[in-house]
């Protein structure tokens, strides 16, 4: 499974097409699903491009996708960056996604995975490398209640190996790089067997290192095309 991560946590000014508004990231969407993606990962944002879990800004993004892609499975980012209230926010959220990541090294994890899952909606663990996020989630009452464990990658990704042996015996696992190494770390996914992902949230470049021009010029790359 190819999952597209359309923008993260970047602003326009790091590229001039990063989708930013509920409209831009359903354009997106649908170019990078007509590329060959099967799941879609987002930060909702406000008008100035900072991420936000406030309802109404992830009701317009989250509607506005599904409109483009209907079918596709759509989930969101629950960063600690965002807010300190997360759980709080999550639980006014008036439209639900398919999934939300949640990091398993940022404090308060379990409750916000917790809350979504008391809403129905699909946890999907982030356990960044160079963190003690693999430990603290093996130890987690969701450890066996997630859909997806995402194994995040940092620069200079020579602990690949160790983060998957960490998790042996959880599954399913989505593997991917960010920067640098998102294009290698991809390749070792596919090499695998394992889910995994791409999108200009992961790296602004192409293969051979020229600027990617969008998200669906990403994907195609990812898969060959």
């Amino acid at each position: 499974m190819l999952q597209v991560c359309l923008n993260g946590a970047r602003f326009r000014d790091e590229h001039a097409g990063l989708p930013v508004t509920a409209a831009e990231l359903a354009t997106a969407a649908q170019a990078a699903v007509a590329a060959g993606a099967e799941d879609i990962h987002l930060h909702p944002k406000t008008p100035d491009g900072a991420d936000s879990l406030a309802a109404d800004v992830v009701a317009a993004a989250v509607m506005a996708v599904r409109a483009a892609v209907p079918g596709v499975s759509v989930g969101v980012t629950t960063g600690a960056w965002i807010a300190a209230d997360r759980a709080a926010l999550i639980r006014g959220w008036t439209v639900r996604p398919d999934h939300a990541s949640v990091n398993w090294h940022e404090d308060g994890a379990d409750d916000v995975a917790r809350t979504l899952l008391d809403m129905g909606v699909a946890v999907h663990a982030g356990i960044f490398s160079d963190t003690d996020a693999a430990v603290r989630f093996r130890t987690s009452p969701h450890a066996t209640r997630v859909q997806r464990i995402l194994v995040e990658v940092l620069p200079p990704a020579d602990d690949v190996d160790t983060l998957l042996a960490a998790l042996a015996g959880l599954s399913p696992i989505l593997l991917h790089g960010q920067d640098a190494v998102a294009w290698p770390v991809l390749r070792r996914a596919q090499a695998l067997g394992l889910d995994t992902r791409i999108g200009l949230e992961d790296t602004l470049t192409l293969p051979d290192g020229s600027p990617a021009p969008d998200n669906a010029s990403l994907v195609r790359a990812a898969l060959g095309h």
